[in-house]
């Protein structure tokens, strides 16, 4: 009888002490294992465990394992992942209007960002929201450039150019197209051939990318005027956020949110080395004339009917409009 009651006594103490519900959340992500961003998610799967007491766990799938970024949006409205790592072309998916962020020399500079971002970003959950997606980790993972066989300095310099276009934006193709650019769709991993074969001879990517996957040789002049943000982050399904204990999503959060702001942080440094370290295999910084910047502009404004309305909402895109006159106003002297 004593026995039976040890027992007892051993299976409710383990009940109280392992978590009841535990669970698997299985994330896909593009990032390689070792890069920051893998880094992160280690420690943020650390940190979720700890602060749930065993009950979450995070399994992640980096790399590409779990298919692009489209194939991870699908697999978790599916149920087979519980969310996803993505940029900006899968938060257009989820969210068209997020496609304003990456209009060409529309926001160039960190504090027009975070600006927009700060005002926008619950009209941008929101929308996610009823799509069934939850938004853990929304942050600028960086920033875009032009890589260009010759200097380019003015809009007409970058015509001469046969510029690599990655396929499934149709909208902002076409938008590239009518403001006179000679474009050419290329998916990332036939970038290089591209390049070697002449297709191409210029491309606008992070300068991350443009050093990790050795396209820069062949498109060595990177100009130092930012063309738009790279956004990233992390989402769940809105099931798999639910399944979360209401207790502890508040410190969950509280860490992503810290996360992310390291996250920015190591990617410029990361992205000042890379650029450096290029300088000392061939590459040549293309410094824009004063004047320029607004001839650019002025070039994508030509483009823009293929985009409003279509690719993002007028509504969205005017109000951003708004808020980036307001803060160079305010910044006028800065």
């Amino acid at each position: 009888m004593r026995a039976v009651k040890r027992m007892v006594s051993l299976i409710l103490v383990t009940a109280l002490v392992l978590p009841a519900y535990a669970f698997t959340i299985k994330i896909g992500s593009s990032a390689p294992e070792r890069s920051p961003w893998g880094k992160a998610l280690r420690e943020l799967a650390r940190q979720w465990k700890s602060i749930t007491n065993g009950l979450v766990e995070l399994k992640i799938y980096p790399g590409g394992i779990a298919g692009n970024e489209e194939d991870m949006i699908r697999k978790t409205r599916m149920g087979i992942l519980g969310g996803a790592v993505i940029t900006n072309r899968g938060f257009i998916i989820l969210n068209p209007d997020i496609y304003t962020l990456n209009v060409p020399f529309l926001i160039t500079t960190e504090g027009e960002l975070n600006y927009v971002l700060d005002k926008m970003k619950p009209t941008f959950e929101n929308y996610i929201e009823k799509k069934g997606f939850k938004i853990i980790i929304l942050f600028m993972a960086g920033w875009v450039h032009f890589f260009t066989k010759k200097p380019v300095n003015y809009p007409d310099d970058l015509k001469k150019h046969k510029l690599a276009f990655s396929t499934g934006e149709p909208e902002m193709e076409q938008a590239w197209k009518k403001s006179g650019y000679h474009i050419v769709p290329t998916d990332l991993k036939d970038l290089l051939m591209a390049l070697q074969s002449g297709m191409v001879n210029a491309f606008y990517l992070p300068p991350l990318l443009a050093g990790s996957g050795q396209y820069f040789p062949l498109a060595p002049h990177m100009s130092v005027q930012r063309i738009a943000p790279l956004i990233g982050g992390m989402v769940l399904s809105e099931k798999t956020w639910k399944r979360i204990p209401e207790k502890y999503r508040e410190k969950m959060m509280a860490v992503a949110l810290k996360m992310s702001g390291e996250l920015y942080e190591k990617t410029v440094e990361l992205e000042k080395e890379a650029i450096e370290a290029m300088k000392k295999h061939g590459l040549k910084i293309v410094k824009f004339p004063d004047d320029s910047l607004e001839k650019w502009r002025t070039a994508s404004d030509k483009g823009m009917d293929q985009l409003i309305g279509k690719a993002f909402s007028k509504e969205i895109y005017d109000r951003i409009i708004h808020l980036l006159e307001e803060y160079r106003k305010k910044n006028a002297n800065n």
